[in-house]
C-alpha cells in the first residue's frame, strides 16, 4: 500500500487495522445482551477461535462451567454497566477446551444521552505472568517456611539502621523474644551493656556495609536476663545498583561448644603441666641424689674433724658453720624430693589440730607484730593419714608466703572442715573423703599469668630472698600422700591454698616413747656402695662405730663376698648400677642369711617405700648418731627374727678382709 493510502480509508477500516495490530491483546465488543458483536485477529490467537465462529454468540462460553454455573459473567456485565469499568482475571477457556489465565477489563459503552450500547472488553493472556508470580509466591512461602522451620538459629534482617524487620522460629527460641516484642528495635539490644559502651554493634554494621560480611563470636543476652555465647554473622544486602537495602544477620547459641573447647583446653593444659612436672620431677629427683651424696662426704668428714678440732675454737667454729651448711643442704634436698614425690614418706596418723598447735608457738614467733596469726579448726576434724614432719614443713613453707606477701601486715587465717569429693571436682584422679586444710592471707595476691607456676621448682617471686621450692615441698607432699593442693589469689583480696589429705581409717595410735637404742659396734659390715667417696666416709662412721669394714661397689660383688665369708652387717646403698640394685639383694641375703641385720642408705629412690616395709632404711646424708640408731634397732630386729639355732655367721678359720682391701 502506498504511503498516504490509510487517509482513504474509512474509520471504522483504520480502527479494524489498528485492532488487528494489536495481537497480544483480545479486543472484542458486546452487545447489551454479552454477544459478541466484533473480533480482532488477537482474539482469535488467543482463543483459537475465528471471526465467524464467535461473532453473535454469547461471551461466557469462554468462561469456566465453574463461572457459568455461578452466573459470573452476568455479573461482569451487571457491574460494568453500573459502575462503567471493572477489572478481573480468571480462567477462560479456548477453542481446544485448554485453560488460560486471563487478565480483562470490561467497560460499558454509552451514546451522547447517557443510552447504554454495549460493552468493550480487552482481555490479555497472563498465564506466563501468573506462573511466574505463583512461582515467586511459592520460592517466598518455601523461603519463609524454610527460616521460619530453622529453630537453633536466629535469621533476622535489619533495616541499613540496624533495626530488626524480621523474625524467626529460631531468633524466638535463641532469645526467647516474640516477634512484637522486638520488630522495629534496634539490634544492640542484644548486645551487652559492655559492648554496646564500647559501640561493637555500629561498627560491626560498619564493617559488614564495608567488607560485605561481618563475623565474630562473643556473649549476647536473652529476655530473661541470661546469657548465651553466640556465633554471629551480618551479610549487607544490596540492590542492582548497589545501594544498601539492609543487612541480614545469623545468629547461633554455641555456649556448649565453647565451654567443650575451655574444658579440653584446659585439660590439655592439665596433660602438659602434669608432663613438664613429672620430667622436672625426675630432674630434681636425680640433683637431690647426687646432691645428698656430696652432703653425706661432708657431712662424713665433718663427724671426723670433731676430734681433730676437738680443742681448737676457732675449728669448732669452722665445723659449725659446715654443719650448719650441711642442715641447710638437707633442707634443700628434702624440698626437692617432697616436690619429685621421691621422698620416703613415714605416714602416720595424726589430728591436724594438734600439729597445727604444736608449730603454732614457732610460727607466731616468726611473724612481726604486724602480722595476726588466726585458725579456726572444728572440734569434729577427721583424723588424716601422712607424714607428720612432711605436714609441718608444709604448713610452714605456707604461712611464710602468707606473711612474706604482707609486708604491711595484715591477718593469716588457717581453717579446715571435711570433704566429700566426687571425681573431677577437684582433680580428675581424686575422689573420697578429705581434711580440706585452707591457709589464707590478704596480701597482694599472685598475678593470673604466673599463678600457674608457682608450685615449680626454683619459681620465686620473692628475688635473692627465695629458693623457690617452698610450694613445690607442698605440691610433693600433698600428691605423695594421696591428696592434692589448689590455690586462688587476687589481686584484690590475697591468696588462698587449700591442702586436701586423705581421711584416715583409724584414730590415732597414742604411743609411749621408744626407748634409747643400745650401742652396737662389734664384728664385721659389709659396705655395698658404688661411689668411692661415700664408701670411705661411710666406712670411717663404721669404724668409729666399733666395726671392720669391707667394701664392695656392687650387688653381684657383695653376694660373692657374702658366700664366700661371713658377716655381722649388711649396710648397703638402694641405687647401684647393674641389674640388681640394693633392695634386691637385701632379699637375697635375707633368704641366704635370715639372722644378718641388714639397713638400706638411700638419697632416693622409687623402691625406698617398698624397703621400708621389710628391711632398716636410713637417709642419706646422716650422722653418727642417726647411723647408731638405725643399726641398733636393726641387729635387735635380726636377733629377734633369727632362728634358735643359729649358723654361724662367718665360716671357721676366715677372717673378713679390711677396708682397705675393697672388693
Amino acid at each position: 500500500m502506498a504511503a498516504g493510502s490509510l487517509e482513504m480509508l474509512s474509520d471504522a477500516q483504520r480502527f479494524q487495522f489498528l485492532l488487528d495490530a494489536l495481537g497480544d491483546h483480545a479486543i472484542i465488543m458486546l452487545d447489551p445482551g454479552g454477544l459478541v458483536v466484533s473480533w480482532n485477529a488477537g482474539a482469535q490467537r488467543i482463543t483459537g477461535y475465528f471471526s465467524g465462529e464467535i461473532v453473535g454468540r454469547h461471551f461466557s462460553r469462554f468462561f469456566t462451567p465453574e463461572e457459568r454455573k455461578a452466573r459470573v459473567p452476568a455479573a461482569i456485565l451487571r457491574d460494568a454497566e453500573r459502575e462503567g469499568r471493572i477489572e478481573r482475571e480468571g480462567w477462560r477457556l479456548r477453542k481446544d477446551g485448554s485453560r488460560f489465565w486471563a487478565s480483562s477489563v470490561v467497560a460499558a459503552i454509552r451514546d451522547e444521552e447517557g443510552a447504554m450500547l454495549g460493552f468493550a472488553e480487552v482481555t490479555r493472556d497472563s498465564t506466563r505472568r501468573r506462573a511466574a508470580e505463583e512461582a515467586l509466591r511459592e520460592s517466598e512461602r518455601q523461603f519463609r517456611l524454610l527460616v521460619e522451620g530453622v529453630v537453633d538459629h536466629a535469621i533476622l534482617m535489619l533495616d541499613p539502621d540496624g533495626r530488626v524487620v524480621s523474625w524467626n522460629a529460631g531468633a524466638r527460641r535463641l532469645t526467647g523474644y516474640t516477634a512484637d516484642e522486638i520488630l522495629g528495635r534496634h539490634f544492640s539490644h542484644f548486645y551487652m551493656e559492655g559492648d554496646r559502651a564500647a559501640e561493637l554493634p555500629q561498627r560491626a554494621l560498619e564493617s559488614a556495609a564495608r567488607e560485605g560480611r561481618y563475623e565474630a563470636e562473643g556473649w549476647r543476652l536473652r529476655r530473661d536476663g541470661s546469657r548465651f555465647w553466640a556465633s554471629v554473622v551480618i551479610s549487607a544486602i544490596r540492590d542492582e545498583a548497589g545501594a544498601l537495602l539492609g543487612f541480614a544477620e545469623i545468629a547461633r547459641d554455641i555456649t556448649d561448644r565453647r565451654t567443650a573447647q575451655i574444658t579440653l583446653q584446659k585439660a590439655r593444659d592439665e596433660r602438659d603441666r602434669a608432663q613438664k612436672m613429672e620430667a622436672l620431677g625426675k630432674l630434681t629427683g636425680g640433683v637431690a641424689h647426687d646432691f645428698n651424696n656430696i652432703l653425706m662426704i661432708i657431712s662424713g668428714h665433718a663427724e671426723t674433724l670433731k676430734q681433730l678440732v676437738a680443742g681448737d675454737p676457732k675449728g669448732v667454729r669452722a665445723l659449725a658453720a659446715i654443719e650448719l651448711a650441711v642442715q641447710r643442704g638437707e633442707a634443700l634436698t628434702r624440698q626437692l624430693l617432697s616436690f619429685a614425690r621421691r621422698q620416703t614418706l613415714n605416714p602416720v596418723v595424726f589430728e591436724i589440730g594438734e600439729r597445727i598447735e604444736a608449730v603454732r608457738g614457732m610460727l607466731a614467733s616468726s611473724f612481726d607484730a604486724s602480722v595476726k596469726l588466726v585458725t579456726r579448726l572444728p572440734p569434729d576434724l577427721w583424723p588424716v593419714m601422712a607424714d607428720v614432719n612432711e605436714f609441718e614443713l608444709a604448713l610452714v613453707n605456707i604461712a611464710f608466703n602468707a606473711r612474706d606477701a604482707m609486708p604491711q601486715g595484715g591477718t593469716i587465717t588457717i581453717t579446715a572442715e571435711n570433704v566429700r569429693l566426687a571425681p573431677g571436682e577437684i582433680a580428675e584422679d581424686l575422689e573420697g573423703e578429705f581434711v580440706a586444710l585452707t591457709i589464707a592471707d590478704a596480701g597482694h595476691g599472685i598475678p593470673p599469668d604466673i599463678l600457674s607456676r608457682v608450685f615449680d621448682p626454683f619459681f620465686t617471686t620473692k628475688g635473692s630472698r627465695g629458693t623457690g621450692l617452698g610450694l613445690s615441698q607442698v605440691h610433693g607432699f600433698a600428691h605423695q600422700s594421696g591428696g592434692t593442693v589448689a590455690i586462688d589469689s587476687s589481686l584484690e583480696t590475697g591468696t588462698r591454698v587449700t591442702l586436701y589429705l586423705p581421711r584416715a581409717a583409724a584414730a590415732p595410735a597414742r604411743a609411749a616413747a621408744d626407748p634409747a637404742p643400745e650401742a652396737c659396734g662389734s664384728g664385721t659390715a659389709l659396705l655395698v656402695e658404688d661411689n668411692p667417696e661415700v664408701a670411705e666416709v661411710t666406712a670411717g662412721l663404721l669404724e668409729e662405730l666399733g666395726f671392720r669394714v669391707q667394701v664392695a661397689g656392687n650387688a653381684q660383688a657383695a653376694l660373692e663376698a657374702a658366700d664366700s665369708r661371713g658377716f655381722d652387717l649388711l649396710l648397703s646403698d638402694i641405687v647401684m648400677p647393674g641389674a640388681m640394685n640394693g633392695l634386691a639383694l637385701a632379699r637375697t641375703l635375707r633368704q641366704r642369711h635370715p639372722h644378718l641385720p641388714i639397713v638400706l642408705v638411700t638419697g632416693y629412690s622409687d623402691t625406698a617405700a617398698a624397703a621400708e616395709g621389710e628391711f632398716a632404711v636410713l637417709r642419706k646424708p646422716y650422722r653418727l648418731a642417726d647411723l647408731n640408731r638405725v643399726l641398733a634397732e636393726a641387729t635387735v630386729a635380726a636377733r629377734e627374727s633369727a632362728p634358735r639355732t643359729p649358723a654361724p655367721l662367718r665360716r671357721p678359720g676366715r677372717a673378713p678382709y679390711p677396708r682397705t682391701e675393697p672388693l
